[in-house]
């Protein structure tokens, strides 16, 4: 039997449906033995992430903290990958879900281009991860709930876009910039004040990094800037040139400048 016989679409997850179904009873059988778990099930949560647009595309950060309950489960979690070559994913929630999420997302979008010979619109490949988070709605209900933010560089209206998600798998375009996770809302005040149209990619770079200094000082889930350990926030740049990683040297620079522009604290 051709391959186009069995199956006439462009999703790699309905792919997996026709070719192993015996998949699909298995995450069937997890999904509701999962349900029946008595209380939220304890994972790693990611923390802060946001995006913010730019004059040349989008940014989008994330710091490096993933915490269990009152315990650090990991000082170094990667929360902002790259799904194809003008998207990216942040996550936020459940560590374990929300990165297996993003990285099944990659694959789709891979497999959509070999099937279809081109890339998914950006808008379409928002509505992909909207999908995958309603499915991933009965595991929400027992704690494991992933709540990204999607951004990336449409080539069509040549300008930066993102979303974001509720838990039911809805989403929201933003104008300028979003934050989530539980340093969000004191990340979103420092965006308010520093972010405006026309930003140019330092002026953004130094906006995130103050924003996710805030949200550290005032949210102990979450990571901010470990100088001590040398560990720096996760930040990429998207443009119709493709996805860029922020240097650690460039990141440690804007640090450094949002420090000094501080007036010094007096002891108490």
């Amino acid at each position: 039997m051709l391959f186009r016989d069995r199956y006439a679409g462009s999703s790699f997850l309905e792919l997996l449906e026709v070719d192993h179904p015996q998949l699909k009873v298995e995450l069937s059988e997890l999904a509701r033995r999962v349900a029946g778990t008595a209380g939220p099930i304890q994972a790693p949560h990611g923390t802060t992430v946001l995006a913010l647009k730019f004059a040349d595309g989008v940014l989008v950060a994330g710091d490096r903290l993933a915490t269990e309950g009152y315990r650090v489960a990991s000082r170094d979690v990667e929360k902002v990958f790259a799904t194809d070559g003008h998207s990216l994913i942040a996550i936020a929630g459940a560590a374990g879900p929300a990165i297996e999420m993003a990285r099944l997302l990659r694959i789709e979008l891979e497999h959509y281009e070999k099937i279809e010979g081109e890339s998914l619109e950006l808008e379409g490949k928002a509505n992909k991860l909207s999908q995958m988070i309603r499915q991933n709605l009965p595991a929400a209900m027992q704690g494991l709930v992933v709540v990204p933010i999607f951004a990336g560089y449409d080539l069509r209206r040549k300008t930066g876009r993102l979303w974001k998600y509720d838990v039911t798998g809805g989403r929201y375009e933003e104008a300028e910039f979003e934050t989530t996770g539980s340093g969000g809302l004191y990340a979103k005040d420092t965006l308010k004040k520093r972010g405006r149209p026309g930003l140019s990619s330092e002026e953004a770079l130094r906006a995130a990094v103050e924003a996710l200094i805030d949200a550290a000082d005032e949210d102990r889930a979450t990571g901010g800037i470990d100088v001590a350990r040398g560990i720096y926030p996760v930040v990429k740049l998207c443009t119709s040139a493709g996805i860029e990683d922020v240097p650690e040297a460039a990141i440690m620079q804007a640090h450094r400048a949002v420090i000094d522009a501080r007036p010094p604290r007096s002891a108490s």
